[in-house]
């Protein structure tokens, strides 16, 4: 008889570590778009995978939504989704204008329904729960966003197979009753969905499932509404733009005086933004005037950390988000720009330089343009700002839309009539071909023997895009001309976002971006 290694008093070199699989749920990264790509490709062969724009918006934009299982390094699953307002997608059979075809920039945080545009497991992997894994993790998302439900157009490529011996519809009731195996549905229902409809034509490149999907739902039972939603909500932000007039002043602290009276006003207002034209700070040249305009700016840029401290001052004071106009700055590689500030009420403060610059400018005071469009996250919405000149380039509008924008912000400064109208009538083609907000203040007034800034032009507006939801003629509140005065209206966010996925023409949806591709 053999004798046993156990017998030998011996005992096996037994290494946990050696049995244990690693599995990690975590939230994709741009590092694991090769390997998402590549399992795309394993998981459904014959359809085009997620591009990098696609996945790097979706990271940017929801990130908590995108999630992925990890074995021992190696990505093995993952799950797409994103969050929309249920009211506004009753039409769930379109998963491309629903995911804005993968990109979600029609994500929003304020929404109901957590909707899911893609879940797959590696093949190697499957048949033990890793699809049950990431269905639960949506769930728990869910559960701690308070959402009301999750929904998902899901797949059947077990139909193709079966198609020319029943319907779609026989084929759902069969795998439902567990008579037929779909590797797609039968997995959703026996993870709580509930098949709302059969949706033909959903994804025609999906042979598999002959262009049929699922709509299903899965009920949030620990969803607590809110009590205070009773209509369809509203985003209202109040803003003021002040029509500033030129005149003489002796020193900086009649200008402090006329800053803090108007923020003031507009303070009591209850605004969220005031907005204050275009180099305002031009009045101070006028304590001195009898500079070269090209030495005048540069030593008004010397104020710009007094002005700084004035408009933070007062948008902390007032609470009050405060678009400061603009100052002459000099960078730190020593050019001399065109700035607009952005003051918001906690105390933060960003800055905008002018993009383009008039050959009046670039002569009279040697100024330089920019290098870059930011887009500002406030309190009360996405804003950017264009500075007078930069508002009569449409591309600059549709960049920052195309980047979250919902208020544009134009200070401006016009010399007469037909400056002003080119700003006005810019603003409003800017509001109507984004579908967006756009608050211009000017200057008005005089300044005697201030060389370039002599006179001035404005009537201050802020106009909404062109739609029944809005105003008839597209102007929320607009001022007199060349009176100095303020102009206040209120616009309501989530009107201009029911407008973008609902309105009587759909102008951000329905560009054809191929058609603009530079060629040749």
């Amino acid at each position: 008889m053999s004798e046993s290694p156990a017998g030998s008093g011996s005992r096996p070199n037994v290494r946990l570590e050696d049995f244990e699989k690693r599995i990690h749920l975590r939230q994709l990264t741009m590092d694991d778009y090769p390997a998402l790509v590549e399992m795309q490709e394993l998981c459904f062969p014959g359809m085009a995978p997620w591009s990098e724009d696609q996945i790097r918006s979706q990271i940017e934009i929801f990130p908590r939504g995108q999630l992925c299982l990890e074995s021992d390094g190696r990505l093995i699953a993952s799950s797409n989704s994103l969050i929309v307002e249920s009211d506004m997608h009753t039409a769930w059979h379109d998963w491309t204008r629903i995911s804005d075809n993968g990109h979600i920039r029609t994500h929003s945080d304020s929404g109901d329904t957590l909707y899911g545009i893609e879940i797959m497991v590696h093949p190697d992997h499957r048949g033990i729960n890793h699809a049950r894994r990431l269905y639960e993790a949506r769930k728990a998302l869910c559960r701690e966003l308070n959402l009301a439900r999750i929904v998902i157009g899901g797949r059947i490529p077990g139909y193709g197979a079966q198609a020319d011996r029943m319907s779609a519809r026989e084929y759902a009731e069969q795998v439902i009753s567990r008579g037929l195996y779909d590797p797609v549905l039968t997995t959703q229902v026996a993870n709580g969905f509930v098949l709302r409809e059969l949706i033909p034509d959903y994804f025609p490149a999906d042979t598999a499932s002959r262009g049929y999907a699922t709509h299903l739902e899965w009920t949030n039972l620990d969803h607590v509404p809110d009590p205070s939603t009773r209509w369809q909500r509203v985003s209202r932000v109040r803003i003021c733009a002040v029509q500033y007039r030129m005149r003489h002043i002796d020193s900086w602290d009649d200008f402090h005086t006329q800053c803090a009276f108007f923020v003031d006003a507009a303070a009591n207002n209850k605004v969220d933004f005031v907005v204050l034209p275009e180099l305002l700070t031009n009045q101070l040249m006028a304590v001195d005037p009898g500079r070269r305009p090209a030495d005048a700016v540069r030593t008004l840029a010397e104020l710009t950390p007094a002005y700084l401290a004035m408009f933070s001052a007062l948008s902390v004071k007032h609470n009050v988000n405060i678009v400061g106009g603009s100052q002459f700055t000099i960078d730190e590689a020593g050019r001399l720009q065109n700035v607009a500030y952005l003051f918001r009420r906690d105390g933060t403060i960003e800055r905008q330089p002018k993009l383009h610059l008039t050959a009046e400018e670039k002569r009279w005071w040697g100024v330089e343009g920019g290098d870059g469009l930011e887009v500002f996250d406030t309190d009360r919405g996405r804003v950017a700002i264009l500075l007078s000149y930069d508002v009569q380039f449409p591309e600059l509008a549709r960049i920052a839309v195309d980047r979250g924008a919902q208020i544009l912000f134009v200070p401006f400064t016009a010399e007469d009539r037909d400056a002003y109208l080119r700003v006005r009538y810019c603003c409003q083609a800017r509001a109507v071909e984004n579908e967006v907000f756009v608050a211009a203040a000017g200057t008005t007034g005089n300044l005697p023997f201030v060389v370039h800034a002599d006179t001035h032009y404005a009537r201050s507006g802020i106009f909404t895009p062109l739609d029944t939801s809005f105003a008839r003629d597209g102007i929320a509140g607009e001022s007199s001309e060349n009176v100095e005065t303020l102009v206040t209206a209120d616009v309501d966010l989530e009107l201009l976002r029911r407008h973008r996925l609902g309105g009587t023409v759909r102008l951000l949806e329905d560009r054809r971006p191929q058609l603009y591709e530079r060629r040749g």
